[in-house]
């Protein structure tokens, strides 16, 4: 299990969970500091100390061998497999190698330096700095609770407005330090291998034998360089992700708080009476609303995140606690079922109280705005956008240069615009390709859910986590078609046209895995904006990828297709698009690969047997579960669009219709 990763929504919960994390990062980080430290001292030993080279080499090996990539999230890319496994084969290689390279100071030495002090480093003071702003908030909080009720209002007022201003420069400095924390993890995957890569390639071409063993490590570098570069491009994708969404935390943080699966959570003040003196406590306090639980941790985040023992009860009642009865500010009474007495709580401001009186259904509630859902409808219906030019698949950069705005908004307008849509003609030179990809791109992404649905968005990513590349494929290739019809007919057009557009890829330079890069995130973009998320971006392509690759196992036959489409307005425009660019050259080309099946189904089918193409699981009792080879009896056309329906062992049931060859 790799390092979990921390959503900035935690830094305004601060929780305790939230500092553990954290810390588990600064281990890391430390860890990694000491390790590259020694690292250099035992590289430099390599480099000169050619009479102990024998005895350098083996501690140098060693050290490598004992260092563990630890990534962020729960799985690993192939890239990132590759480079992990990397340390060890660099390992073996230091122990066969002969004496010292030119320049090698220079190429793995300073390096590994420079990324100790100006990455490490840089962490190192990000963490003083927050620190030192955790002190100090935790001390101007503590003080401004303890303000008396009978202060004058405008001394209370000022008093509110500096707490605020040093509660949101302690959440701005907690959100640059958890940014600083990831970005460190993640760059360490290239900004520490790359070294260890080119001096092993210098002390190649340097020994007597080293030609004899570089054409042995000639296939693993070359891997191992392509690995670099994604893993390399996927964190420049990543870290602006992530930077983006640090930037809209810090301007609307009410807005990108996590739901909780608590009803409620966060810091409160209790106070406890201990002969004659009454002290406030601060502990960490969830309450779920179903069993009308509260617990309670005692935590400080000042003390170096030590937890207390949890306490827990049953909430009876929640009462607010009027200020003239109470010294102190934002205070309410609750009441629990399995213990006496009456416990006061101080809340962290007035919103907060509020927000666990409604929670609480306290007394006095105040009512609560919930979040607000917003509803993305796209007017596409009974609309079309034709294309009909086949120019520009060898363009270098299709899809990934993006086209003006201005001209991208005004051709999805005409386009869209069931008046002006059959006037739109793609050979004018207005329409620049650029400007037409970025309008399928936009098309895609402005739909109300993804193509690849919100619903199956965690089990795509599921499957290509996948261990076995072969079951990545299958398991992608049976969730395809579980997808919505329409959607899965739209998905097929899109993979056969990104296919023909990577089979050109020596012209436009668009390869599999750049195209990956490019309708990832907008094909499988996640319900909720988090920076675990952020992280699975690389495994979206990697599914993106594998539908490119093969996309002929998802495709159905072309009359079938053209013909559901006709009836698809959601999706008929970005339909069009694609059935623009997959149209033939004028030029003379290789003829494209089909499936080994060539079916059309008509409205009326006579009743007739059929084979099972694929192996299919039914997900509802009207379905039938089978293998490959599976022979059907009785199938006939069914009510239900892209479904037959057959008979096998004596029971009757639906069948995708493009998983059977009749017989």
């Amino acid at each position: 299990m790799g390092l979990p990763a921390l959503e900035f929504s935690d830094c305004y919960l601060d929780s305790p969970q939230f500092r553990e994390r954290l810390k588990s990062h600064e281990l890391e980080l430390d860890k990694t500091n000491k390790f590259i430290k020694e690292l250099i001292k035992d590289g430099k030993a390599l480099i000169q100390a050619l009479k102990s080279l024998s005895t350098a080499k083996r501690k140098f090996a060693d050290s490598l061998n004992e260092f563990k990539f630890q990534c962020i999230g729960d799985a690993e890319t192939d890239d990132e497999i590759c480079i992990v496994s990397s340390v060890c084969v660099f390992m073996f290689m230091f122990m066969s190698v002969g004496p010292q390279i030119e320049n090698a100071n220079d190429v793995l030495i300073m390096p590994l330096e420079r990324f100790r002090k100006e990455q490490i480093s840089a962490a190192k003071e990000a963490k003083k700095k927050y620190d030192k702003e955790t002190e100090k908030y935790c001390a101007v909080l503590e003080k401004h609770l303890s303000l008396s009720a009978r202060k004058k209002e405008s001394h209370l007022h000022e008093a509110d407005n500096q707490v605020d201003n040093v509660r949101q420069h302690f959440y701005e400095v907690s959100l640059e330090y958890v940014f600083k924390v990831q970005e460190v993890q993640e760059r360490k995957m290239f900004d520490f291998v790359e070294p260890l890569l080119a001096f092993l390639q210098g002390l190649f071409t340097y020994y007597h034998h080293g030609y004899e063993l570089a054409k042995d490590f000639n296939h693993f570098k070359t891997d191992l360089t392509i690995s670099i570069q994604n893993t390399r491009n996927r964190f420049e994708s990543t870290r602006s992700e992530v930077e983006s969404l640090m930037r809209k935390m810090k301007e609307n943080p009410h807005d990108h708080k996590s739901v909780s699966q608590h009803t409620m959570e966060g810091y409160l003040f209790v106070q406890e009476k201990r002969s004659f003196v009454s002290t406030w406590v601060k502990y960490y306090c969830t309450y779920h609303r179903e069993p009308k639980r509260v617990t309670m941790v005692l935590f400080d985040p000042k003390s170096g995140g030590k937890m207390g023992e949890e306490e827990s009860f049953t909430l009876k009642s929640c009462t607010r606690r009027k200020t003239d009865s109470i010294e102190k500010r934002f205070c309410f009474d609750v009441e629990a079922v399995d213990r006496s007495g009456v416990i006061t709580m101080q809340a962290l401001s007035e919103e907060d109280r509020r927000l666990w009186m409604e929670a609480m259904d306290g007394r006095e509630p105040v009512g609560y705005h919930g979040y607000r859902e917003k509803w993305f409808i796209l007017v596409a219906s009974r609309k079309k956008i034709t294309l009909s030019s086949p120019s520009g698949i060898d363009e270098q950069g299709l899809y990934r240069i993006v086209g003006v705005n201005s001209r991208v908004q005004k051709l999805l307008s005409l386009a869209m615009d069931p008046k002006t849509c059959a006037d739109v003609e793609l050979e004018n030179p207005e329409w620049e390709i650029k400007t037409i990809t970025s309008a399928i791109k936009h098309y895609l992404r402005m739909l109300p859910a993804p193509l690849m649905t919100y619903q199956y968005q965690r089990s795509f990513i599921k499957a290509a986590k996948l261990d076995n590349p072969e079951a990545r494929v299958t398991e992608i290739h049976l969730l395809v078609h579980r997808l919505p019809e329409k959607n899965r007919q739209m998905l097929e057009l899109m993979m056969k046209h990104l296919a023909n557009v990577a089979s050109h890829h020596q012209q436009n330079l668009m390869t599999v895995a750049n195209l990956g890069v490019v309708f990832g995130p907008t094909l499988l973009r996640p319900q909720e904006e988090t920076v675990a998320a952020i992280m699975d971006i690389k495994f979206q392509n990697i599914v993106v990828e594998i539908l490119i690759e093969h996309n002929e196992r998802v495709r159905v036959c072309e009359c079938a297709r053209i013909q559901r489409l006709n009836t698809n307005s959601n999706i008929q425009g970005c339909a069009e698009f694609c059935r623009w660019f997959n149209q033939p050259a004028a030029q003379p080309r290789e003829a494209s690969h089909t499936l080994p099946y060539t079916n059309t189904f008509p409205e009326s089918i006579a009743s007739r047997k059929a084979r099972a193409l694929y192996a299919c699981k039914a997900e509802h009792d009207s379905e039938l579960s089978f293998i490959a080879g599976t022979v059907f009896e009785n199938v006939h056309a069914s009510r239900e669009p892209g479904w037959l329906e057959g008979t096998l062992d004596g029971r009757t049931g639906l069948i995708p219709e493009n998983y059977v060859e009749f017989l």
